[in-house]
């Protein structure tokens, strides 16, 4: 045998480095390791980093700082799934930081977290991503980049996983992306809901709660509840709540119950099975606060259904609820009085909380928590409404101060609820009366500036409900609340208009606020709504009469018709037809123009305004709005200017105080009505002395006209009007028969404004020249009735309405085409005199002023239609 050789060894190759065993201990130095191109030193490194960050939150941060965030995104989507695995685990752990999500989500890599999900990934990997997406998925944008990136469908599949850390962590992470409504949408697409009735069965009391927790939030919506009916979920429900041992479950269980019940087939099945009795005991029975509170939630959703209210009824729900308005926690309480609200429903509930339930609503009232005050009023809403016995029980618990305190509360729900509770009980006198005693008025301010449709709608309800007596709504009108009610009027929430259309409506029943709603242009705001058939409402039109019927200038410049309703008052004046939108003149800022080519503006004023001679001066000094009583006195006064301030009266008397006053003063009126009386019969006073004597008097009146304005203001005086009036009502009122007062009124009226007219005749009838006479000796558009002397049809028939009124026959004036004008009365058949029984309605007919004066025309026969029409 041959000498054995050995075998040199071969040099290793001079471009591989000999391997290194190299030992760290900073975590900066491992760090660094994760830019290796190598696997196994990643997969040390990774196992390093993922052991040192399980150690505490002070570790995370310092990774984070170290910069180990970034190089382990990487790894993520690395060839080698032990590589793979580890970084998984990493962040599985790291994303408990808030300051690594922050950093994971600007990264944007939830699509490489999200790829790990696959089937063809092993468990622990399964494990790890699920929970770095669970901790993920709490703030909003993490929600958002999971649903973008499709993470929704693999979690879904890892609900059937074997490993309940994976069933843990992906139920967690549905259940937080279930906040969103656009998940849940897709979480019905996806049919999540079998699944997840699955995990109920779960040994782990985590997962069972965490699936009732997704159901409750997933229940929400209708298709849902549907859904988990279809799929037996009420059974497991069920048999969760019949289970003592799962009492730690059974808030959640309730409060999915709840939502179910809102589904009408669910709630059959669980009447069906006695659900609802079981709801009862839990309410009555439980001493867990969430378990109280979640029954009595399911007790309001069952409650919508009358069957239902029926059996709670008998089955004494009301004592169970007035028990849980007493609890310690608040969220029962807002439960029970919700449950209270939905009760009311049945007559016989409502009955029983009058004595038992008001009362502790009224606490309520005073409670810190607004929520349990918004939830305590919604109750006492549902209770008073259409039941003054409630209402006074409310009352009687003192409950009227808690009530207007919460008008100011944060919640608009409060707020709106109270204002319906004291609108409820503002329909009885007495409380309406107590609730003004605690300023409401102030208090409603508020809400009517409100923002909130809700609030203002309830807030325009109460005005109209408290503001019934001139008291409240002078209050109303001084604290400002005209004017937020009048723009509520431009709202475009129909029930918020309807409810300022009928607070404007009872506000102008006083004449005062009816003028200052004016100003505010409430008239003009709701003429335009009802010219919209879209806007107006049942109360539009009825405010708009209401404000005109306390403006007839306005009224009858507006719609052409005063109704015999339309009582004609001192000040009243016809300026003519107004075109829509355009602002009438006050009566004072017509008297202040200068004469002009216009309409003449006929006024109504039978007030005498008299002058008391000032203490210093012998010669009177008439000033505007400050006038003589009578036209005879101003007569008078031309030829005995010495004497003039003898002759004025500071006031003017009754027709029956005529003939002397006990003061020993001089009555003007008794004194020209004599003179009238004479100057009647005595009629051949020469022409140019009567000239002469008119143009005298209207020099006093000019003095009236052109007096200094910084004094009071009067509207221009009417003696021969007066006259009128005095004359008329003794002439009239004797007369017995309606007709024949109508008749002698008619003739009256003609005799006044130059007599009887024939027809052919009509126009040989200069009265336009007589009106332009009387403007240019008054130097003003404004012509008191009385100084007519030659009249037409609007003239005769503008003083016989003003006439009726004073002596109280009933008639309307109406405004016709081509300067016509006529009035309609009402009268019943004299054959009917003495029938009883039911009569038919009175028949209409016009008055005829200038043909044949005090004939009556019945309304639209030829003879009426030859009058008011050309």
């Amino acid at each position: 045998m041959g000498k054995k050789v050995k075998k040199e060894v071969e040099p290793p190759p001079k471009d591989v480095f000999d391997p290194l065993t190299i030992e760290s201990k900073k975590a900066a130095t491992v760090v660094l390791m994760l830019h290796s191109p190598e696997e196994e030193i990643l997969a040390k490194a990774c196992e390093a980093i993922y052991k040192f960050a399980l150690k505490g939150e002070e570790n995370k941060a310092t990774l984070l700082e170290l910069g180990a965030v970034e190089p382990l995104t990487k790894l993520l989507t690395h060839e080698d799934r032990i590589v793979r695995r580890n970084a998984t685990m990493i962040f599985g752990v790291l994303t408990s930081n808030n300051d690594v999500k922050k950093l994971l989500r600007e990264l944007e890599v939830m699509s490489s977290v999200i790829a790990q999900l696959s089937p063809e990934e092993e468990v622990v990997i399964h494990e790890f991503a699920s929970l770095c997406l669970a901790n993920m998925s709490i703030e909003y944008t993490g929600k958002v980049q999971i649903f973008e990136n499709g993470g929704l469908e693999p979690l879904i599949k890892l609900l059937s996983s074997p490993d309940p850390d994976v069933k843990k962590n992906s139920i967690e992470c549905i259940f937080n992306l279930a906040q969103d409504f656009q998940c849940r949408t897709m979480l019905q697409e996806l049919n999540a809901i079998p699944p997840v009735l699955d995990l109920l069965k779960s040994e782990y009391p985590i997962i069972q709660l965490l699936a009732l927790k997704t159901l409750g939030v997933i229940t929400n919506d209708k298709e849902s509840q549907a859904v988990l009916r279809d799929y037996q979920g009420l059974d497991h429900l069920i048999k969760i709540l019949e289970t003592k041992e799962l009492n730690d479950l059974h808030v959640e269980a309730l409060s999915v119950v709840a939502n179910c019940l809102e589904d009408m087939d669910s709630m059959a099945l669980i009447q069906q099975t006695g659900g609802l009795k079981k709801l009862l005991v839990f309410a009555e029975n439980s001493t867990v606060p969430d378990i109280q509170k979640n029954a009595a939630r399911a007790i309001t959703k069952a409650a919508y259904d009358s069957e239902n209210r029926k059996l709670f009824h008998e089955q004494e729900v009301e004592k169970c609820l007035v028990t849980l308005l007493g609890s310690e926690s608040d969220g029962t309480k807002i439960a029970a009085s919700q449950a209270i609200s939905a009760m009311c429903e049945n007559s016989n509930s409502k009955d029983f909380f009058n004595t038992q339930g008001i009362p502790q609503l009224v606490q309520l009232l005073k409670s810190d928590n607004d929520e349990v005050r918004e939830a305590a009023a919604l109750a006492l809403a549902n209770l008073t409404t259409c039941n003054p016995t409630n209402a006074n029980a409310v009352a009687e618990a003192d409950g009227i101060d808690p009530l207007i305190n919460a008008l100011s509360s944060k919640r608009d729900g409060a707020i709106a609820n109270a204002a319906t509770v004291l609108t409820n009980m503002a329909t009885q006198e007495p409380l309406r009366a107590s609730m003004q005693s605690h300023d409401i008025t102030h208090a409603i301010l508020g809400p009517l500036c409100s923002t909130n449709t809700s609030v203002q709608s309830k807030a325009a309800l109460a005005v109209a409900a408290t503001a019934c007596d001139a008291e409240a709504r002078t209050e109303l009108r001084n604290g400002g609340g005209l004017e937020p009610l009048v723009q509520l009027l431009h709202s475009k929430n129909d029930e918020v208009r309807s409810h300022a259309s009928q607070a404007v409506m009872v506000c102008a029943n006083d004449e005062l606020t009816a003028a200052e709603l004016g100003k505010l242009g409430a008239l003009d705001i709701l003429e335009e709504i009802n010219l919209s058939v879209s806007r107006k409402n049942k109360f539009s039109e009825a405010a708009y009469n209401k404000l005109l019927n306390n403006n007839l200038p306005l009224k009858y410049s507006k719609t052409g018709y005063l109704s015999s309703s339309n009582i004609i008052t001192d000040g009243f004046y016809d300026y003519g037809r107004i075109n829509p939108g355009t602002r009438l003149l006050s009566l004072k800022e017509l008297c202040l123009q200068e004469p002009n080519d216009q309409r003449a503006v006929f006024l109504i004023n039978n007030k005498s305004l008299d002058i008391s001679p000032p203490m210093e001066e012998k010669t009177s000094e008439v000033g505007y709005g400050r006038s003589i009583s009578s036209l005879s006195s101003l007569r008078r006064a031309s030829k005995e200017k010495s004497r003039l301030n003898s002759r004025f009266s500071t006031g003017f008397s009754s027709p029956t105080e005529e003939k002397s006053e006990s003061s020993g003063r001089t009555t003007i009126i008794s004194k020209s009505a004599t003179k009238e009386k004479g100057s009647r019969k005595g009629r051949g006073k020469k022409e140019e002395e009567k000239v002469k004597e008119e143009e005298e008097v209207l020099s006093v009146l000019k003095l009236v006209a052109e007096s200094s304005p910084e004094k009071e203001w009067f509207p221009p005086p009417d003696p021969d009007f007066y006259l009128y009036v005095c004359e008329v009502t003794k002439s009239i009122l004797p007369i017995v028969s309606i007709k024949e007062q109508i008749e002698v009124l008619a003739k009256y009226v003609a005799e006044k404004m130059g007599g009887e007219i024939p027809k052919g005749k009509l126009s040989d009838f200069s009265w336009e020249l007589h009106i332009s006479e009387l403007k240019f000796q008054l130097k003003s558009n404004v012509i008191p009735i009385g100084y007519i002397k030659k009249g037409t049809f609007y003239h005769r028939a503008l003083l016989f309405k003003a006439l009726a009124d004073k002596v109280g026959v009933g008639s309307s004036l109406v405004r016709g085409e081509y300067g016509r004008a006529w009035n309609e009365v009402k009268l019943r058949n004299e054959s009917l005199k003495g029938v009883t029984g039911r009569l038919p309605a009175p028949e209409v007919y016009i008055v005829d002023l200038m043909f044949r004066p005090g004939e009556l025309m019945k309304l639209r026969s030829g003879d009426a239609d030859l009058y008011r029409f050309l």
